[in-house]
């Protein structure tokens, strides 16, 4: 019965709206790091796009200043994310239990690297999905995560009183 009555939740309030001028930001700037990634991987003929990164957008121009957000988080926990997928896929084949290694691996390695970016969690199981060669930590997951980044440095620095990042 405790268990039950614990899955009602808190009954807390709703967080508040977010202010009309940061949702128009984070519309923008996500709009424009996925196209810069899009239209800069259509150029070169190389895949750039990863679902995951929709979700990074999500976080760094939605919640720029949260830990999650922060460059470091993102480069490294989708690279950490990918190889620690590479890794199961390839060494333990494609199996339900090495996807599922693979993911609270690649959480665990965030955690202690104090680089957690939850959108990279789903990396590992693109991984498993796809089962893409080794070069795929560097094309499409690093460069799009630079680019991600790069877009973002641009863009909160030139749109925003405040400094991004918070740290690197």
């Amino acid at each position: 019965m405790n268990l039950l009555s614990k899955l009602r939740g808190d009954s807390a309030a709703l967080p508040p709206r977010a202010p009309g001028k940061a949702i128009t930001l984070a519309f923008i700037g996500g709009f424009l790091a996925i196209s810069t990634v899009a239209l800069l991987g259509q150029s070169l003929h190389v895949a750039l796009v990863l679902g995951s990164f929709g979700a990074s957008c999500v976080l760094v121009f939605g919640y720029p200043d949260v830990p999650f957000s922060q460059p470091r988080n993102v480069i490294l926990g989708h690279l950490l994310s990918t190889v620690i997928g590479l890794a199961f896929v390839h060494f333990c084949g494609p199996h339900w239990w090495s996807v599922s290694l693979a993911v609270g691996s690649a959480i665990a390695v965030m955690m202690i690297t104090r680089t957690v970016h939850p959108p990279a969690g789903s990396n590992p199981v693109i991984v498993f999905l796809m089962q893409p060669a080794w070069s795929f930590a560097l094309f499409p997951t690093l460069a799009g995560a630079v680019v991600i980044v790069l877009v973002a440095l641009l863009f909160h620095n030139l749109t925003r009183e405040t400094r991004w990042p918070k740290y690197w």
